[in-house]
């Protein structure tokens, strides 16, 4: 998954399909409707979409790695775990994955992965941080 926006490409509106388009990506307006909806994200849910850019992986890992990037701030319980991942699953963000070679005692893993409409609104909420990110550097330098 790529992370960013190109903002050097056009977007092009397909009436009949209720879509806008750039060449490679395309969003339901519908789907945009819910992303706008979702934002802001919590920092949990951040950091647990953030752990599965890369690609698939399962609710230990996601555990561990969220820990990581908060720099061991956030220590996710199993329970709120699996409960973001439920919410997430209902509302179409993520799906579950395949996760070959990854077993214990004798049980594949469950993995999860983004859905388009998860990593939309992930890059939404990237976006939105970023720009809190430039508005911080611009108010510390005296440019704003």
């Amino acid at each position: 998954m790529q992370v960013g926006v190109d903002e050097q490409e056009p977007f092009h509106y397909d009436i009949y399909h209720n879509t806008i388009y750039r060449q490679s990506t395309y969003i339901n307006m519908n789907d945009q409707k819910h992303v706008s909806e979702n934002l802001p994200l919590t920092e949990t849910v951040f950091l647990i979409l953030l752990s599965m850019v890369k690609g698939p992986i399962h609710g230990y890992a996601i555990m561990k790695d969220v820990h990581r990037l908060s720099y061991e701030r956030i220590d996710l319980s199993t329970g709120t775990l699996y409960g973001a991942l439920k919410r997430m699953r209902t509302q179409g963000w993520i799906e579950p994955a395949e996760l070959s070679g990854k077993q214990v005692r004798g049980r594949e893993r469950k993995g999860y992965r983004m859905t388009a409409l998860g990593q939309n609104i992930f890059k939404a909420d990237l976006k939105r941080l970023q720009g809190l990110i430039q508005a911080v550097r611009m108010r510390v330098s005296g440019e704003m």
